[in-house]
């Protein structure tokens, strides 16, 4: 299953060595209410394992503190565990809220679990949107949020280019303070350096059309990642990521990029369709995904497309999903790839479908098995 090396279209500006694209999981961790947490968190487990045997590259946890569709806090826990569990999977939390954590001790837990994966670590930053999220926390709002995630960010990387090399760091900010001494032989540390240079790869996560938050990924050199709903806007983020990069003088390669999307794949186009809109997937659209994203009022940003030509329903959001046969599948990839120009790696969304684990086992199986060996094919 693991993906060969493939040539993509002159013009889609991919970087020569690209080994073609790879598939992975986007976690958010969803739950059905009726489920309890340990359920949830065997299911989030179980899903990790097949991914791990089925040879999909990596796979990211959301962290959230207020939705009971989204409950998990703690994504590194989850990581943990699953790292004990597979073998080759590479990890990564997707993203870390900077604003709900100390910079200090994140930096030091995601130091301390970058070592023992060993490698199969990755993480991604983001400043947290969920007004619920920020009420907890007595933020007033987006704009403090944007605020601490960025210096918290500039602290985690400045603490751990000082652990690596043994030297001391101080910084004194807006919202928080660090004081790290120099590395001290009797206390053996501080210690808990990044495993490789001076920091894990980094990914940044964007869901509007134009992210800025990708605009600073590409200056910063960060791994771009895009989660599509709608897709019409999803080349509009490699545009700004490179806009970004060239700005600060680097080189974009889409071969970093990921792509998040709904997918479901089933031995018959009738039997995805029915799993999909008639199972976990489509209600947690019905119930969850789109009723808050009402009541946020980002409804026609979150599917502009659609909303331009009437209402978002499930069933109309359900045209632009990557469901059905490993044919059907594979091209509705090939044709997301032409749209935006090319990535580098697809993930999959998760969906709970703990109740109906054989079916969302097949669809992973098909997608690594049947589907990928196809895009590659037609890629080439």
């Amino acid at each position: 299953m693991r993906s060969s090396a493939i040539t993509p279209p002159a013009s889609s500006g991919w970087s020569e060595g690209i080994i073609g694209m790879r598939f992975g999981l986007f976690a958010a961790t969803f739950r059905m209410p009726e489920h309890s947490l340990r359920v949830a968190h065997e299911w989030d487990l179980q899903v990790l394992r097949w991914a791990d045997e089925l040879g999909f590259t990596e796979a990211w946890i959301g962290e959230h503190y207020t939705l009971g569709w989204e409950p998990l806090p703690a994504p590194d826990l989850l990581i943990a565990t699953a790292l004990a569990q597979t073998s080759r999977i590479r990890l990564g939390p997707a993203a870390h809220l900077l604003p709900y954590h100390h910079p200090a001790a994140l930096a030091a837990r995601i130091a301390w679990l970058d070592q023992v994966a060993e490698g199969r670590y990755m993480v991604a930053f983001g400043a947290g949107s969920y007004a619920s999220d920020q009420q907890l926390f007595a933020s007033t709002g987006p704009e403090e949020n944007a605020r601490k995630a960025r210096e918290a960010q500039e602290i985690i990387l400045g603490l751990w280019r000082a652990w690596a090399r043994g030297e001391a760091y101080r910084f004194e900010g807006e919202h928080w303070s660090v004081d790290s001494p120099a590395y001290d032989e009797t206390l053996a540390g501080p210690h808990l350096r990044p495993f490789r240079g001076d920091h894990p790869e980094i990914a940044v996560v964007g869901a509007s059309p134009a992210s800025s938050s990708l605009r600073r990924a590409g200056a910063q050199g960060f791994i771009p990642m895009t989660v599509v709903h709608s897709p019409s806007y999803a080349a509009t983020h490699w545009d700004v990521y490179a806009e970004g990069a060239a700005e600060a003088g680097r080189a974009a390669h889409r071969d970093i990029w990921r792509v998040s999307h709904p997918l479901f794949v089933a031995d018959t186009d009738e039997e995805a369709r029915r799993r999909s809109l008639g199972g976990a997937m489509g209600r947690t659209y019905r119930e969850w995904i789109l009723p808050h994203a009402e009541r946020r009022g980002v409804l026609p940003h979150f599917a502009p497309d659609i909303a331009a030509t009437g209402p978002v329903t499930v069933d109309r959001l359900a045209e632009t999903w990557l469901i059905g046969s490993p044919d059907t599948v594979a091209n509705g990839i090939v044709a997301l790839y032409e749209q935006t120009g090319g990535f580098g790696t697809l993930l999959a969304s998760v969906y709970d479908y703990s109740d109906d684990p054989e079916a969302y086992r097949r669809s992973l199986e098909l997608l690594a098995t049947e589907v990928l060996p196809l895009v590659h094919e037609r890629l080439a």
